[in-house]
Order: structure tokens, then C-alpha cells, then sequence
């Protein structure tokens, strides 16, 4: 029987890659629309994935003019879903926005607008187009899974990490500005997240699909 992994969203539209990429990995998808009550009772992980800014309160921050109206109901389903499955042990993969809200959950702050257009001004026909290279730290998670130090990514968030919240560690940064890239809690059985889209990567960079598959054997 097929593990299952839930995938809070807002934005259905957004879903198929996502969906795609853990069925790749032989896992069954749970998406859940996060306007409605949601729990980890019957699944096995916690996918997050991408969207729109954080609330800046979230973190004590006033929001800057280039950050998101807030989705308050959003943000507060899936803080409580991290909270949940850190308590289970349960394995998450955070993407994107959700490294982000992972970050936050667990006291850290962000980045409101990365100066860099490497991050934000991405080419949105070809979502796995590579943006950037990504340099990992050798004794992680991270470098276990894609076998190499470097990795070439594609890119599309204009927020990150800027204080590191309690028990993640940096693991990737941008090869170019140091901009953090990836994190994890080693005390965990799986805990990992990654500030770039490997979803939209498996046509063209088919090595992303080793992190779903990590994910996966982590069920």
C-alpha cells in the first residue's frame, strides 16, 4: 500500500506539479484546501508548498512594500501542521514558501525582498529553467540525496531565510550571493526544505526527483 502525504493548498491551479512529483516517487497524494479543517491522522507526511509571502507579524516584522497581502487562515493551517507533525516525527518536505513558513514556525525570520533578480526574475514559460547554482554543505541530508556539491536550480521566490530558526541548519546557499537555499533538522527523521522548485524540475534536471524519493523512503 502506497504511503500518502498531505499537500495543504490555496491555489489549485498550483497543485499538479506537486502531485506529480510525489506520485514520481511512488507516494499518493492528499491534497487538502487549506480554507477548511485539516489534520495528519491519516497520512504519513507533510508536503508544503509554494506561495505567497508570510505574514511579516508572524516574525515581528512590519511588511515591506514589496511583500504579499497576507493569508492569514493560510499561514495559521499550516503552522499548526508543522507543529503537529514535528510532535509525530512525522517527515516533512517544505518548498519554496515552505521552507519559509517552516523557518517561522520554529522562531526564525525572513528576508522581505532578496535584491538579487537571479531569485525572482525567472523565466515563468519554462518553470524548471535553471536560475542559479547551489553549493551544499558536505555532511547533510541534502548532500546525501543529490550526491554532488553543487546543483544547478531553478528559482522563484523574492523572500528567504534570514535568521535560522531553532533546530534548522543551513545546509545550501546560493553559490553566488549566499543566499540560504536549503535547511534541515538532523534530530528528525526527515525534516528538509528547499527555497527552489524541483517540482517543475523533473522534466529537464530529472536528478530533483531524488529528493521526493528520499522523502518518500522516509515514510
Amino acid at each position: 500500500m502506497s504511503k500518502r502525504v498531505l499537500i495543504p493548498y490555496r491555489n489549485l491551479k498550483k497543485l499538479a506539479p506537486y502531485v506529480a512529483a510525489v506520485q514520481a516517487a511512488g507516494l499518493d497524494a492528499v491534497p487538502a484546501y487549506v480554507a477548511e479543517p485539516v489534520s495528519l491522522e491519516t497520512v504519513d507526511g507533510l508536503l508544503l508548498m509554494g506561495g505567497t509571502d508570510v505574514n511579516p507579524l508572524r516574525y515581528g516584522a512590519t511588511a515591506q512594500p514589496e511583500t504579499d497581502e497576507p493569508d492569514d487562515t493560510r499561514d495559521q493551517r499550516e503552522l499548526d501542521l508543522i507543529a503537529s507533525a514535528l510532535e509525530k516525527d512525522l517527515p516533512v518536505l517544505a518548498i519554496c514558501r515552505g521552507l519559509q513558513i517552516l523557518n517561522v514556525s520554529l522562531g526564525g525570520t525572513l528576508v522581505q525582498h532578496v535584491a538579487s533578480p537571479a531569485h525572482h526574475d525567472v523565466d515563468t514559460v519554462n518553470k524548471g529553467a535553471v536560475a542559479h547554482e547551489v553549493l551544499i554543505e558536505p555532511d547533510s541530508l541534502l548532500a546525501q540525496i543529490a550526491g554532488v556539491r553543487r546543483w544547478q536550480v531553478n528559482s522563484r521566490h523574492h523572500q528567504a531565510v534570514d535568521r535560522v530558526g531553532s533546530s534548522l541548519r543551513v545546509v545550501a546557499r546560493d553559490a553566488e550571493d549566499g543566499t540560504v537555499e536549503g535547511v534541515e533538522n538532523p534530530a528528525k527523521r526527515f525534516v528538509l526544505g528547499v527555497q527552489w522548485h524541483p517540482e517543475d524540475q523533473l522534466i529537464e534536471m530529472p536528478e530533483q526527483l531524488k529528493l521526493f524519493q528520499r522523502f518518500a523512503d522516509a515514510l
